[in-house]
């Protein structure tokens, strides 16, 4: 017994070791990633648990928070007017512009798959509109671009078209938001590109072989191989989309006439910033929350009947 006994605490301690040095990696581990868990719980998780409270409560900064229960949301639903103005201002904006968008990029993406000279810089060139596009600068020279004598009219007026005023006119302020938006395609061509390389070129020489023309190899082969690249972009553009802000406070201040380009987070920020109406924007804040989860669960539950996955149908 007493000389088994020294062969146990040894494999004793020779399991603890590991233990130990199991537990001194993970908290090294922890305290590497302890900057960005502070920056986290601190600047993202709190917020959003205190915005969340404040959207029941009559807030002001100035003074402490006061409970106030659904008024916020009955408020918003059927007092303000500016509030259903934002929301249709920021549908048919997200409702034009995305799809407008996503088409633009992928027709773009189509001719950079090509391999031709100098393809790179073109790639690079057409990327930078996406790197500044939501800058102050970039608003504003949009709005001189898009006023009555910038310079869009000034190339129509030579053919003899008086251009309109297209950031005075109620049926025109969005057009140049709208523009503006496709004009930023730069991210999903990029993401597009990769998708189409990603498709075997045997494919597109089967169908050729079998006298299928270039429409016919778009819709039978393109479309259904980039389907998952599709259903990304979508739901990014979506999401980027309802929370545009920049482009509406710039081009548009105030939202324009009529508020027609009253977006829903320009309305957001006056309330919370302008007026002081912290517990309100917080509940707008929320809504919004629930109208981007919303659609991002619509495309995602529409995803089986349109997205094909080449490897999920190989398992089947």
């Amino acid at each position: 017994m007493s000389a088994a006994s020294p062969q146990v605490k040894t494999s004793a301690v020779a399991r603890r070791h590991p233990r130990r040095r199991a537990r001194a990696n993970q908290l090294m581990g922890y305290l590497f990633i302890s900057p960005w868990l502070i920056g986290f719980f601190l600047f993202t998780l709190l917020p959003i648990v205190v915005s969340f409270g404040l959207a029941f409560t009559s807030y002001d900064i100035l003074t402490p928070p006061r409970w106030v229960g659904l008024d916020n949301f009955v408020r918003m639903f059927f007092e303000d007017r500016r509030y259903w103005n934002a929301v249709r201002a920021t549908f048919l904006y997200v409702f034009a512009s995305v799809p407008l968008r996503l088409i633009f990029a992928l027709g773009v993406a189509m001719l950079m798959n090509h391999a031709f000279r100098l393809i790179g810089v073109y790639r690079a060139v057409y990327y930078v509109p996406s790197l500044v596009g939501g800058s102050v600068a970039v608003a504003v020279m949009w709005r001189l671009i898009f006023g009555k004598e910038g310079l869009v009219n000034s190339a129509v007026a030579p053919l003899g078209i008086d251009g309109p005023n297209w950031l005075g006119s109620p049926n025109t302020v969005l057009v140049p938001l709208i523009a503006l938006a496709v004009w930023q395609f730069g991210s999903p061509m990029l993401i597009f590109l990769a998708g189409l390389k990603q498709i075997p070129a045997e494919l597109y020489e089967a169908a050729s072989i079998d006298g299928a023309g270039p429409l016919k190899q778009f819709l039978r082969i393109t479309l259904p191989m980039l389907s998952p690249v599709i259903f990304f972009n979508l739901v990014m553009q979506i999401i980027s989309g309802f929370m545009v802000f920049t482009q509406g406070i710039i081009i548009a201040p105030g939202g324009g006439p009529l508020q027609r380009a009253l977006f829903y987070s320009v309305y957001l920020y006056e309330k919370a910033f302008g007026q002081f109406e912290m517990g309100y924007a917080s509940a707008m804040a929320w809504v919004l929350l629930l109208i981007i989860a919303f659609f991002t669960v619509l495309v995602f539950t529409s995803s089986s009947s349109w997205v094909y996955y080449d490897d999920a149908k190989e398992e089947n």
